[in-house]
Order: structure tokens, then sequence, then C-alpha cells
């Protein structure tokens, strides 16, 4: 029986199930870079860039470990510009007699693959995707009958099952879970933060990136000063250099924001993670093995792990579960288009000017620039949660639909009702200022709030306190912003809400 061997563009790793078990003499691996899968949003340039990229050293790398492959080249010319044509396609070609593959990460592509042996009249085997800390059914598992779903609660359990950061006793390393507190300190300069990971770009990569520029010249971002490990080998490089030089600082640092780093202390590795290029596991156990080794302090190592221990697994388990009502959900009735602004930078908010900008060049900017600057923004204006949604997975390298959905709607826009956040991250200027030197070159002031040049995010943040009350006064973690607001003069009250309306109704002057 002769197989063919579907890889996806986000399972580029040796230890994929869909791999198990082949035979490398009859069994054909299929990998295609397609107008379908590279268009369906506005990718950004660097985003396709990685993934093509990485997809050709991948097959080169299978080939060379006696592996037969098909691998398609993306070409707007290409007949097959579907996954199912070039499927079809191989299927006639090879004679085999199943198709093999590992669930993919998204529902949308899901369903498709899930029809496929009707269409297509041929056996069609979706393989877990053992990559994952917990499966699909272990989150469902422990899901069921929990009034909350907590990701504190989840990661616990995860840090239990994998031995992380634990004592031989069964007790978290430091007697505690959690060190977020200590994880807030405002970055000023000093330490100096370490340069950028780099790769340069190999023969392989330059060809890809003038086929980007020339077959997506209109998709977001830039192709300039591509600097992404597009191999294992090289992530793991990443790893190490992340480990060795930033590491030590993530923890104090990983919510500070600045004027002049793009990156600070973060280890710009989730795009590996999330194409499989490093193993999530394999990463956790080398952050912990730096804190066993005294190379970098417990709130460092342990914030860094609950990121990709607690959030990812969490999120993702959120997705599945939920999917596909999901991303439907709109529980604050946003209907306020997106700016415009988002695709260009061009605002005179500092701060959403630099995180856009950052994003622009990078295809990256870092959680807190996310949630608490675009995320808040959008939070604040009311956006429709599928327009800001569809911006964060087009834009971002390591964007997935099972990754960006629900920590977006659910954790930016709390869109779901609370499903997965327990309360709202809004916020006003002054948490950007607490966090960042953005306001000090910003042409709104921070310290006002209803004048004309005062700080959108003051009044925008007091106008969603109010227009949502109904939403949000019994909610037990926002009683005392209402209760702030109610202290308020009437006179300060009315000013902030006209304010608030002005800048919702000229937002894209901002």
């Amino acid at each position: 029986m002769a197989n063919l061997i579907l890889i996806l563009g986000d399972q580029l790793t040796t230890d994929i199930s869909a791999l198990e078990n082949g035979d490398r003499q009859r069994d054909r691996v299929v990998m295609a870079e397609v107008h379908d899968e590279a268009s369906y949003t506005n990718h950004h340039k660097k985003k396709l860039v990685l993934l093509f990229s990485a997809m050709r050293h991948f097959a080169r790398q299978l080939e060379a470990d006696g592996w037969q492959v098909h691998y398609q080249h993306y070409h707007p010319d290409n007949e097959a510009q579907s996954l199912e044509a070039v499927i079809a396609g191989q299927l006639r070609d090879a004679g085999a007699d199943r198709v093999i593959t590992t669930e993919c990460g998204e529902w949308r592509l899901h369903e498709q693959i899930s029809q496929w042996h009707e269409r297509l009249g041929m056996p069609v085997e979706i393989r877990p995707d053992t990559r994952f800390i917990a499966s699909k059914q272990e989150f469902a598992n422990w899901a069921e009958g929990r009034k909350q779903l907590r990701m504190e609660f989840f990661y616990r359990e995860m840090r239990k099952k994998t031995g992380l950061l634990m004592t031989p006793e069964g007790k978290p390393e430091g007697d505690q879970w959690n060190f977020d507190a200590d994880n807030r300190r405002k970055w000023t300069g000093k330490p100096p933060a370490p340069a950028p990971f780099r790769v340069e770009p190999d023969a392989i990569t330059t060809e890809v990136i003038k086929q980007v520029d020339e077959y997506f010249a209109d998709h977001f971002g830039t192709t300039e000063d591509f600097h992404f490990a597009v191999t294992a080998d090289d992530a793991a490089q990443a790893l190490d250099y992340f480990i060795d030089f930033a590491l030590p600082c993530f923890g104090d640092y990983q919510d500070a924001m600045s004027d002049d780093e793009d990156w600070l202390f973060h280890s710009i590795l989730s795009p590996y993670i999330n194409s499989g290029l490093l193993d999530p596991l394999a990463v956790c156990e080398a952050a912990a093995q730096a804190w066993y080794g005294g190379r970098a302090p417990i709130n460092a190592v342990e914030g860094f792990i609950r990121q990709i221990l607690g959030w990812r697994e969490f999120v993702r388990g959120i997705y599945w579960l939920n999917m596909p009502g999901y991303a439907a959900e709109n529980r604050l009735g946003n209907s306020r288009a997106l700016p415009w602004f988002y695709w260009t930078g061009d605002t005179k908010m500092r701060c959403m000017h630099k995180a856009i900008d950052a994003t622009r060049r990078n295809a990256y900017a870092h959680h807190i620039q996310r949630l608490m600057v675009t995320g808040n923004f959008a939070l604040l204006a009311g956006i429709k949660p599928e327009e800001i949604c569809d911006w964060y997975l087009a834009v971002y390298a390591d964007a997935y639909d099972w990754v960006e959905l629900p920590n977006v709607l659910g954790m930016v826009m709390h869109a779901d009702g609370g499903y997965l956040g327990s309360k709202p991250y809004a916020a006003s200027g002054k948490y950007i200022n607490r966090m960042s030197d953005h306001c000090k070159s910003c042409h709104y002031k921070v310290n006002k709030s209803t004048e004309g040049d005062a700080c959108p995010f003051n009044a925008l943040y007091w106008h969603f306190i109010d227009r949502h009350r109904d939403d949000f006064a019994n909610n037990p973690r926002m009683g005392m912003m209402y209760r702030n607001w109610d202290k308020q003069k009437p006179e300060q009250r009315a000013a902030l809400l006209k304010r608030g309306e002005q800048l919702l109704i000229n937002i894209e002057k901002l």
C-alpha cells in the first residue's frame, strides 16, 4: 500500500505524526505553496518568506533523509491553487491508496480536509498533532463541568504533568506557581537590550524573497532585513541565544515597551514553535535548565514557561472546544470598522504608531504591544471583532487561527463575554506611560483627558466603562473602576464622554 503524506506549512518537523511508520520507498510526501493558503488573508510578506523558505528547506531535509517528496512551488499560474487540487493530482500521478496527514490548526482547513475522503474517493487518515502537551480530548476532559475556565489552574495541571519547575515533593519551585507580579518593571535603557538573533538569508531564502516581492506586492509589510531562522538547526541556535543573552532579564521587563528597541528581551521564538521548527516542551525544558544552572532567575524562567505551557496550550484547547461558533462571538455588540491606520501606522498616537510600525517592519510585536496598545485601542473603540482578528492573523509571523482567535477575540476584545478572561484588558494612557517611554514623545498629552491634545486612550477608556456598565458593573474585578467613575463630578463625566464621542467620530484622524 502506497500513501500520500501531506505535510502542512506549520508542521515542519520530522517528529510530525503523519510521518510515523512511513515507508520511504513507497510513500510520497506532498508539500505545496498554494494560492488559497497564501492569500486567504493579507499575510505579512515576512510571514510568507518565513514559511515558504522553511518549507523548502524542510523538503530538502526530507529528501536527504530518503523520503520521496513532491514539492509545489508557488506561482500565480499554477493550475492547482488549493491543497485539495494538489492532492487530487498527486493521487492520479502516484497511484496511492490513502492520504495521511496530521490534524491542522485551523477550523477552515480542517473542515475541508475532513471532507476529502468523499470528494477524492480515497481514505484520508487524519492523525492527532502530538506536538502539543495537552491533547484536544485532555483539555475537554479538564474543562468539563467547570463553571469558568481559567488558564492559571490549567497551567498548574500542565506543570504537574510535565514536572517543569516542580520539586520532587510535587510543589512548585520557589514555592509559587506564578511570579507575574515581579515581571512589570519599566525599562529605562539599562541593562542594554541584546541585538536580535540573526540568520542571513541563504540562496533559497533570497529566491523566496524575490518571489514574495513579485507575487505578493500588495500584501502588508516588507521583506527588507529578513533575518528569521528557516531551519530547525538555526531555530535551535535562536533558542540558545535567547537563553544566554535575553532570558536573564526577560522576566523583569517582559511587559516593558520602548521607543528605541523593537525586541527588548523577548525570545522571538513563537514563529519557530508554531511552525514546527522548535518543540515547545524542549524549549520549556531548556529554560528550566537555565534556572537550575543558575543562569536565569526564577521569575524570568517561570514567566517564559507560562506563556508556552500555560497560555499557548490553553488557547488551543479553547479554540477546538468552541469552534466554529466561537469565531462569531461579539458579546459587546461592536460595530466599528478597523481604522485604516492599523495598516499604515499613520497616526499621531505614539504608542500605536510604534507598535504598528514595528509590526510592519518585523512581522512581530510582543504580547504587551498586542494586548495593551493595538488591542486595547480596538477594545476601547469598539472595533468589530472579526476585523481586528483578521488583522492579527495577517500581520504576525507567529499567527495561526488556533492561537490568534482566542487571544484576540477572547482576551483582547472580551467578545466571548468573559469565557476566556475574567475581565476586559481595558486601560487608559496611564498604563502605557507606566510601562513605556512612548508618551514623552507623543503629540498627545497623557496627563490630560478632555482637551483637544489629550491622550485618546484616557477619554476612550471612560467612554468604554460608561457604555458597558450593564456588561461589567457586577464584575467583582471591575467594581473599583465604576466606583471611580461615579465619584467624578457630573461635568467631568460629561466632558469625558463628549471627548470620547468626538474621538470615535474622527477616529481616522487620530
